[in-house]
């Protein structure tokens, strides 16, 4: 797939990608802005990468107070992943400029919504998010 000036677009999630450094996962809670998207919560913050890559680190989370089945937080953790996995170029246009972002979705939601309810709240997001540099 291109993107709008015919260069290819990635639709991978790659390790590098995930946020998974406890560290950075700290520093994201302590220092982070956040806002709310029902049914997520947002939680961002700007960073300087240790290594040469440029690119966003992601973490989502579904708590299990709110889904008491593995099942159940597994399937919509599946469908955040594909949202944004297949959106995130949203982020990588040449029109962002600052540092890369960590961010944490937080599912924040009492039922289970469908693939394109979540999809087009997580694009709404994504633009949120390019939009706060």
């Amino acid at each position: 797939m291109l993107d709008d000036e015919g260069k290819k677009i990635s639709h991978t999630f790659p390790k590098k990608e995930r946020l998974s450094s406890k560290k950075e996962i700290r520093e994201l809670f302590k220092h982070g802005s956040s806002f709310y998207l029902y049914p997520f919560k947002v939680i961002f913050l700007h960073f300087t990468p240790e290594d040469a890559g440029y690119y966003h680190k992601v973490l989502f989370s579904i708590p299990k107070r709110n889904f008491k089945k593995a099942v159940t937080r597994n399937k919509i953790k599946r469908r955040l992943k594909e949202a944004y996995r297949l959106n995130k170029h949203l982020l990588l246009k040449p029109d962002f400029v600052g540092l890369p972002l960590l961010i944490a979705y937080i599912y924040v939601g009492k039922k289970v919504y469908d693939y394109k309810i979540i999809e087009d709240k997580l694009i709404a997001s994504l633009i949120r998010l390019k939009k706060s540099r």
